[in-house]
């Protein structure tokens, strides 16, 4: 089977994205089951999404996906994933301001998102744009890890910890492979 990539670094970048999301949604999944679907079940739709992307990433990685379904459709999903968990069903934080400043740098992650893949021509947006992508919803997620660790530690606590830095890490691997698509694209 022909993968898509051909320079180690970048079947690192994608493996270690890949494993470190399956592990992690595996986790969460196993949480879903140990609280119940009654508590967890936004954590089972949220999952659904992130192992679409990681299914899309395998297709894309073996070929079986072109570049622009690949950017359309993971688009989606993490613009969903985005506008659920952060937008319109925040965790509910203490702290006012810092509760703010992630809900304006999700809309500015949901922004993003849309200008990146709503271009025609996508292979256009730079290098520096798809990091700032990695960028904002790591700085999303370290300011919900700050909070939860704030909190007094509950049976959650641990799950709430890994299901935030499961889209941070999608997101990694995919901007991994647009940064490699336009790599393969300028050589050409």
């Amino acid at each position: 089977m022909e993968t898509r990539f051909r320079k180690r670094s970048q079947i690192l970048d994608v493996g270690i994205t890949a494993v470190a999301a399956v592990l992690s949604v595996g986790i969460m999944l196993y949480g879903v089951s140990h609280f119940g679907l009654g508590e967890a079940w936004p954590e089972l739709v949220l999952n659904l999404l992130y192992i679409a992307c990681l299914v899309m990433m395998a297709m894309y990685f073996f070929n079986r996906l072109d570049s622009r379904r690949f950017n359309y459709w993971c688009s989606i999903c993490i613009g969903i994933a985005v506008l659920l968990r952060d937008i319109l069903f925040p965790p509910p934080l203490a702290n006012y301001p810092l509760h703010l400043v992630c809900l304006t740098l999700s809309v500015l992650l949901l922004l993003m998102l849309t200008y990146f893949y709503a271009r025609r021509d996508w292979k256009s947006y730079t290098k520096r744009n798809l990091w700032l992508l990695f960028i904002i919803d790591m700085v999303i997620a370290g300011l919900y890890n700050y909070v939860i660790y704030k909190n007094p530690v509950n049976d959650y606590t641990s799950y709430l910890l890994v299901e935030i830095w499961i889209r941070p890490t999608i997101i990694y691997g995919l901007v991994a492979c647009f940064v490699s698509e336009t790599e393969d694209t300028e050589i050409n």
